[in-house]
Parts: C-alpha cells; structure tokens; sequence
C-alpha cells in the first residue's frame, strides 16, 4: 500500500500537479498506523487519516480512536474521517471527541463519569444519557462531570467545570470542585441544568 501511495505521488507530480493529499486507510488498525508512519517519512503531502471499514458505532469508534490517536499524538496527519457503519452524525461526533481528547480542537461538552461501584445506590448510566442529551448543541468548551458518590465525587472531579455527585438521599453540586449546593437526588438534574445554563446562557 505504501509503494502504490508513493507511485501515485510521482505520477502527479510528473502531471505537476501538487495540491492534493494522501488518503492510506486499510481496515487494520495496526496496518492503518503503519502505512501512515511509513508514508509521512517519505513525502510532506497532507495526510487524511482513517480506519476504513471500522465497523459499527461502537466497534468502529475504537477502532478509529486507537488508529487516529495514536497518530495523531505522533503529530502525524491533517485531516481525519471516522468511517461507521450507521449515521453520518455519529462519525462526525466520534471525529470531534478524538480531537477534544487529544486537545487538538476543543469544542463542545467533555463529560467524565465514574463507571460505579458498590456506594453508588442511582441508575447513572440513565443520568448521563439525558445529560448527554441536554448538553448536545452546547458548542463552548466545559468539563462536565457526573460522579455516582458524593465522598470521591468532587474531588476526583475536581478539574470539571460543573457536576453533581450522588449520594443516599441528596446530591451535591459543584463548581470548579467547590460544592455549592446540596439538593434532594430527585431534583438534582434540573439544579445541574440551572447550573449549566448559567455557564452558557445563549445555548
């Protein structure tokens, strides 16, 4: 794949033509990283990265984030497609939030939840989904956490813009790590929202 990638390269530039880019997506991660390695050692052509034929929403999103991260992180690559099997908008989703971990483009709502354990006593998973949904065309940049304990919750989420932390009958809410309200666990949603939509009041 490198050598056909190369040989497209010296046909255009024996056409003089030099404004294009590179596209070198096999459906193996694995491979996938290494043809771009090997590539970008040869030319300075732009690179658009991808893992083609990734699959579903879910096994395709990983795929792409190990193959695009990983190059990425190397500094290698221009411009990124994530391929799914399934909506254009996931792709697009999937796309951002690998370039919102890596700081490459901040843009949108970066939430961080814990995955539970035994002091959590609330569905989170159903909390984080409707906050996902409330947060979706949010474009400013925020870290929003979603902690299912109120003893570890802040602080391990204390770098987060705003959250909430659960706990057996109240819930907290912070700030910046700072707890700024304690609220019964049945309204504390609408609260993060109230919360929220003081940080982005045009949203």
């Amino acid at each position: 794949m490198v050598e056909s990638a190369l040989e497209n390269v010296r046909l255009l530039e024996s056409l003089k033509f030099n404004n294009f880019k590179i596209s070198a997506k096999a459906s193996s991660v694995l491979d996938t990283i290494n043809v771009y390695e090997l590539v970008s050692n040869k030319v300075d052509y732009p690179l658009h990265l991808g893992v083609t034929e990734a699959g579903p929403r879910f096994r395709g999103g990983i795929k792409s984030s190990v193959g695009i991260g990983i190059l990425l992180s190397k500094g290698i690559g221009d411009t990124i497609r994530v391929s799914l099997t399934g909506k254009s908008i996931d792709e697009v989703k999937a796309a951002y939030i690998i370039l919102n971990s890596l700081g490459l483009r901040r843009v949108g709502v970066d939430i961080i939840s814990c995955p539970t354990c035994g002091r959590t006593t609330d569905d989170l998973k159903q909390i984080v989904d409707e906050i996902e949904k409330l947060t979706a065309g949010i474009k400013k940049n925020l870290k929003l956490a979603v902690m299912g304990c109120i003893v570890n919750g802040p602080g391990e989420a204390k770098d987060a813009d705003l959250g909430i932390a659960f706990g057996k009958e109240k819930a907290a809410v912070f700030l910046k790590g700072r707890v700024i309200k304690r609220v019964d666990k049945n309204i504390a949603s609408k609260e993060l929202k109230k919360e929220l939509e003081r940080l982005v009041p045009h949203e």
